[in-house]
């Protein structure tokens, strides 16, 4: 019987090398990629990356590649992420990190060219529109989002979700998926259109930019 823990608990359980599932976001459990998340940044990271134009705010960084890249190539990055394992590993990859939720402050609102939403992490907090309002306020007048979405064919989708990792679940939290379908209609609402849609790999990104007044 798995015992229950906490988000945080189990995610830095993953982070540290243990095998770690998510379920509620597919019909079965599905492996989070930790190992890949915790490696150097490869071919397709860097070309998301290319994206991303001036100084640039990670949310969901995790264990750091992305923000690892960015300060490599020379640009003003600040990594931000609720799990502490996650901050400290970014920090250990030579790259800022804060340990901070996009919902509560966030150093220089108002004044990132870019807010990278990558692996997934548009699906933060279940609710796309809130998080990209909020984003938004994290920006200056021009600046961009650049975010990873789920291939064409998947439907939006808010659920419960917990993680499994090393017999303990986490307790349930909300999460959203988005696809390349939905991801100009969610943007609508928070004064955001989409600007670019590129598959990269096996992966697709969205470049989404203010809607002039």
């Amino acid at each position: 019987m798995n015992r229950e823990t906490t988000f945080t608990a189990a995610f830095t359980r993953a982070l540290r090398g243990g095998a770690c599932s998510v379920v509620g976001l597919d019909p079965g459990p599905a492996a989070v990629p930790t190992a890949r998340w915790t490696a150097d940044a490869d071919d397709d990271d860097r070309e998301i990356l290319d994206l991303c134009h001036g100084p640039t705010l990670d949310i969901g960084c995790g264990p750091g590649r992305m923000a690892e890249e960015l300060a490599v190539r020379g640009q003003v990055v600040l990594g931000i992420d609720v799990v502490a394992e996650a901050v400290h590993q970014t920090i250990r990859r030579g790259a800022s990190a804060l340990r901070r939720d996009v919902f509560g402050t966030v150093p220089a609102e108002g004044r990132w060219h870019t807010a990278l939403l990558a692996d997934g992490n548009i699906g933060i907090g279940g609710d796309p529109e809130a998080l990209l309002r909020r984003t938004g306020a994290l920006l200056t007048e021009r600046g961009r989002i650049v975010v990873e979405v789920a291939e064409p064919g998947v439907p939006a989708r808010a659920v419960w979700a917990m993680l499994e990792c090393e017999g303990q679940r986490s307790r349930p939290f909300r999460w959203a998926v988005v696809g390349t379908d939905d991801i100009g209609r969610l943007a609508a609402p928070a004064g955001f259109g989409l600007d670019l849609l590129r598959r990269i790999g096996q992966r697709w990104c969205a470049v989404l930019v203010r809607e002039p007044a």
